[in-house]
């Protein structure tokens, strides 16, 4: 029966309508938003509807997750922050090319590393017996090494688009690489941890004591947290700058205390104790610097697919060996100084690293004013570290995924506090343990993708599948790196030197015993991964 108009009764003739063209690639975030948009007007029979956020099929309706994503997204187009973080950045969504951009490769790097965990961090060469010249070299060579190595892992993001826990899929495959994913969030967190303590050692001292280290911890965590709740592009804008401020400070250091420096007195330590002791410094240090090598593509997947890599290699490197250098040489320095100032060094016993500057840099008002703004700089590294430990754990699962990246920002922040105030009386154990941790297992991630884009990818991103980076079907099943990386943990168990823990291995070598467990891990890891993934690749077929 025809539609009556007046009576508004029949049957309406229905129009034919053409779907609206689709593009032959994955959707970005506003073309998504607008497919699963539900007008006020409408008429649909259910209040649902299915979208795909970050690679994952979500049902939106009127649950918690749902509300939080459809907020995450209008914060996204009203205040830039940043919504579905770990989709693979598409090369028309990219940003041109500038000089500001270059440089930002570097001085993002140089605001995260210049900081007082690094000074702090300078301190362990004199702690363990070493001279100055020495503590400077191992500093420098180990801050270059692990630079070159986060450099290498940095050239993978503008290149695929991906972050750097999904760049591990093509090697690692989906389920192995799940234990990247959560290594990765341990050490962020810890990082962050380290510069809460080391801020709040700081607050203490401009406090005279007053305030608690406690506070200053949340000061740091606190402040870091807002700036990594911003996103991507606000933390590059921040980064691009902050860094000039910490090195003017750096240079004043150097500057008032240098002449105090011990450049002549040398090392007690002879033959196989002094090799196990610059061993063991050597895996710090290169520890602080590789530990960047796990979330160092994060913040390249907004540049063009087809800058250089040499060019990010070689920025990326110097950005963080450079900063690092600087920020340990200076804590090589003071403390070497403490053989020549007894009041300095019974300072440092008392009160720490904080009173210490305080009480070395001159005049009064002014150490107070430097060790404000060194409070502050333990926020320059926790915002890199919380922004990436956040999009690792969006990783661990599917699941994981569809909870937005701010609300991760906010636990990740909780955890953080509570491992500052756990280790907050324990800074230099803390840091000596940590790092040297963090060296060992990115040593063998480093050496899988590697050999992975290099050996079997024949160093062309045209071989990786980038639009399966989420595709379980598409991606290695992993035994390989598995079996390399779980050898690789057991020599660096038989090799590693920690103050709880010494390996077998590494107690031969020294009184002290030395740490060679990166050395171990290194060779063992491209040893098995090679041959096992040609295995793999014959008798799997991917």
């Amino acid at each position: 029966m025809d539609y009556d108009e007046e009576k508004q009764h029949g049957e309406p003739t229905v129009l034919a309508s053409t779907p609206p063209e689709t593009p032959q690639r994955p959707l970005n975030a506003e073309e998504k938003l607008a497919r699963t948009t539900i007008g006020i007007d409408s008429r649909a029979t259910t209040s649902s509807s299915e979208q795909e956020y970050q690679g994952t099929a979500v049902h939106q309706d009127n649950g918690i997750l749902s509300k939080l994503r459809s907020w995450e997204a209008a914060m996204d187009r009203r205040l830039g922050i940043e919504s579905e973080a770990i989709d693979r950045k598409l090369p028309e969504d990219r940003q041109p090319l500038t000089w500001r951009s270059q440089l930002t490769m570097a001085l993002l790097w140089a605001s995260g590393t210049m900081n007082l965990s690094c000074f702090a961090t300078g301190f362990l060469g004199w702690e363990f017996g070493l001279s100055l010249k020495q503590s400077i070299l191992v500093v420098v060579f180990g801050s270059l090494l692990g630079g070159a190595v986060s450099g290498f892992c940095a050239t993978m993001g503008a290149a695929s688009g991906l972050r750097q826990i999904s760049i591990g899929r093509y090697s690692f495959g989906w389920w192995p690489n799940k234990i990247i994913a959560l290594l990765n969030t341990v050490g962020q967190l810890g990082w962050s941890a380290v510069g809460c303590i080391t801020g709040g050692i700081a607050l203490v001292a401009v406090s005279d004591g007053t305030i608690p280290i406690a506070v200053g911890v949340i000061v740091i965590a606190v402040v870091s947290l807002i700036v990594s709740f911003l996103g991507l592009k606000i933390i590059l804008i921040y980064e691009r700058y902050a860094w000039a401020i910490y090195l003017i400070i750096f240079l004043i250091i150097f500057g008032e205390t240098g002449r105090y420096a011990d450049n002549k007195t040398p090392s007690d330590l002879k033959g196989a104790d002094l090799s196990g002791t610059v061993l063991n410094l050597l895996a710090v240090v290169y520890g602080s610097s590789v530990s960047w090598s796990t979330v160092a593509s994060d913040y390249y997947v907004l540049y063009p697919a087809n800058v250089s890599r040499i060019k990010v290699f070689t920025f990326t490197t110097l950005g963080i060996a450079l900063p690092t250098s600087i920020g340990m040489v200076a804590g090589c320095v003071v403390s070497s100084a403490l053989n020549n100032r007894e009041d300095w060094a019974s300072t440092y016993e008392d009160d720490g690293v904080g009173s210490l500057l305080q009480q070395a840099l001159y005049p009064y008002g002014f150490a107070k004013f430097l060790l404000v703004l060194l409070v502050l700089s333990g926020i320059n590294c926790n915002i890199i570290n919380t922004y990436s430990a956040a999009i690792s754990c969006q990783q661990f699962a599917r699941p994981f995924a569809r909870i937005p990246r701010f609300v991760w920002t906010i636990l990740c922040f909780g955890v953080i506090i509570a491992l500052a105030l756990a280790g907050r009386e324990q800074l230099q154990a803390y840091l000596e343990n940590f790092l040297s941790l963090l060296g060992y297992w990115t040593t063998s991630y480093f050496v899988i993708l590697f050999s992975e884009h290099y050996v079997f990818r024949k160093g062309d991103f045209k071989n990786y599948d980038l639009e399966g980076w989420n595709d379980p079907a598409k991606l290695p099943r992993g035994y390989a790196a598995f079996a390399a990386f779980a050898l690789g943990v057991v020599v660096w168990v038989l090799g590693m030197v920690q103050t709880w823990y010494t390996g077998p291995i590494g107690k031969l070598i020294g009184a002290y015993g030395g740490d060679i467990a990166n050395e171990l891990t290194f060779v063992v890891t491209t040893l098995a991964f090679v041959p096992l993934r040609f295995l793999e690749l014959k008798y799997v077929g991917k």
